[in-house]
């Protein structure tokens, strides 16, 4: 127990997480010292602009705006959190029906405007329902997690003190994208028809998921200390085969390259069409040669 290196981690409680994050798995090798955060999101500046964390759960489109910006961060072939974000995009019933095709020059309330659930809905917009993003103002309620990220000319900053929610409901925004599930309230509805129904069309038309988070490591440790990070994706791993996803079910929580390399394909290309970076990477490029072999 004398080699056991304790690391700074930040890493949320999901499914394929859970053993690991309950201390059911350990290691004689490494111990992840774990940031007491409200939700992994809550630390997701803290991972890209102070580097905080050797190992840190990134959103996938924070971590491609991180890179595009030279943060010394490497991906783990680990998705923690993947999920179809169809369903997010709502809007206020009583106000009127409101579709896909409406929102041309209407204001979206957004977290902020390069986080990984917008980009994804703006890729949906534009692609399976010809809705450009330059053609929506988006009413932002948080800086960018990248802090040399730029948001486009077509984005608002909302007052100090409100509240995104209470925008939608007075009709201050006509539409918004939540982070998370929608609230008790039969006013807020999705924005697109049959979001799981056109979940299932995305992903059988791309042969991919909409990735939401994987896990990264800082380059230094991959450098300095490759058993390390080996022993944390074998962790991982072992704490998936743990939470395995339901027989007959699409595997949302996908580990290894190759199982990614799709999925990766279709987010770079998402951030790429909306100018989040400046290039399309490859998707080695998002690993090292110890990340890269895991």
């Amino acid at each position: 127990m004398s080699d056991l290196v304790t690391l700074p981690a930040l890493l949320g409680d999901y499914p394929v997480t859970h053993a690991l994050r309950h201390g059911d798995l350990t290691s004689d090798v490494v111990r992840l010292a774990f940031a007491d955060v409200k939700s992994a999101s809550a630390g997701f500046k803290r991972a890209v602009r102070d580097l905080e964390f050797d190992v840190a759960e990134l959103a996938i489109m924070t971590f491609l705006v991180a890179k595009a910006h030279g943060k010394p961060l490497v991906l783990l072939p680990a998705v923690v959190l993947g999920r179809f974000q169809h369903p997010y995009l709502v809007y206020n019933s009583a106000r009127g029906r409101l579709g896909p095709a409406d929102l041309t020059e209407k204001r979206v309330g957004i977290r902020s405007f390069s986080v990984t659930t917008v980009t994804w809905v703006r890729g949906i917009l534009a692609e399976d329902w010809g809705v450009e993003s330059d053609r929506i103002t988006w009413i932002t309620f948080e800086e960018p997690h990248v802090a040399e990220f730029r948001d486009p000319p077509n984005v608002r900053r909302a007052a100090p003190g409100q509240d995104l929610l209470a925008m939608l409901l007075a009709g201050e925004i006509d539409a918004a994208v939540l982070g998370g599930e929608a609230p008790k309230d039969p006013r807020i509805v999705p924005l697109i028809p049959d979001p799981a129904g056109a979940a299932r069309a995305w992903q059988q038309k791309r042969q991919a998921i909409q990735v939401n988070h994987m896990v990264t490591v800082k380059a230094s440790l991959c450098a300095a200390q490759p058993r390390l990070v080996e022993e944390v994706y074998r962790l991982l791993a072992r704490s998936k085969q743990a939470s395995p996803p339901p027989a007959g079910e699409l595997d949302t929580t996908p580990f290894g390259v190759d199982a990614n390399r799709r999925n990766l394909e279709v987010a770079i290309e998402c951030a790429y069409r909306q100018k989040l970076i400046p290039r399309p990477f490859t998707v080695d490029e998002l690993f090292d040669d110890v990340t890269r072999a895991l």
